[in-house]
């Protein structure tokens, strides 16, 4: 199979945060903004694949700022990382500011996402080239975190976390 970008797979959602969407401080629900990350995420891991793919796990989200009644929402999703015949999607989500129209990057997310046919067994998905240095570092350290996944559900033992040694204990020799 052929190394598809990250760019390949690339998702950007935008809408309006809506009174019906906020909580009683008027900011977006959790969940509504859960959601559209689910969306995003799903698209973009889609387009690389060009399969079903069905979400595997949510591994992180940060909801560094609350976004405000109003505010426009920016959902940006694309491949960090394909394995076998899963794939990372990492989320950015950006808020602007209805006034000044600033930019700010207000949450963040990572997604795990499968690859099925259309009898739901998981196939195989391309692999993925990163160009951008952020895509790179994203790259990376997906590997990592899928190791230490694998090792906190007991599916790989410690020692055979390359990455994660590499990492806390320096190149071994």
């Amino acid at each position: 199979m052929r190394a598809k970008s990250p760019d390949d797979s690339r998702t950007i959602m935008t809408d309006m945060v809506l009174p019906s969407e906020t909580n009683p401080l008027n900011n977006l629900f959790g969940g509504e903004l859960l959601a559209r990350m689910d969306r995003a995420a799903s698209i973009a891991a889609r387009r690389h694949s060009r399969r079903i793919t069905v979400t595997a796990s949510v591994n992180h989200v940060a909801f560094n700022r609350s976004v405000p009644l109003g505010s426009v929402v920016t959902v940006e999703a694309a491949l960090s990382r394909a394995f076998n015949t899963s794939m990372e999607v990492y989320i950015d989500v950006w808020m602007e500011d209805r006034f000044s129209g600033e930019r700010t990057k207000a949450n963040e997310a990572i997604y795990t996402f499968v690859a099925v046919d259309e009898t739901g067994k998981p196939t195989e998905v391309p692999p993925i080239q990163p160009e951008t240095e952020l895509e790179k570092e994203r790259f990376a350290g997906a590997l990592r975190r899928k190791q230490l996944s694998l090792v906190l559900a007991g599916k790989m033992k410690p020692q055979e976390a390359t990455e994660l040694r590499a990492l806390f204990m320096g190149p071994q020799k």
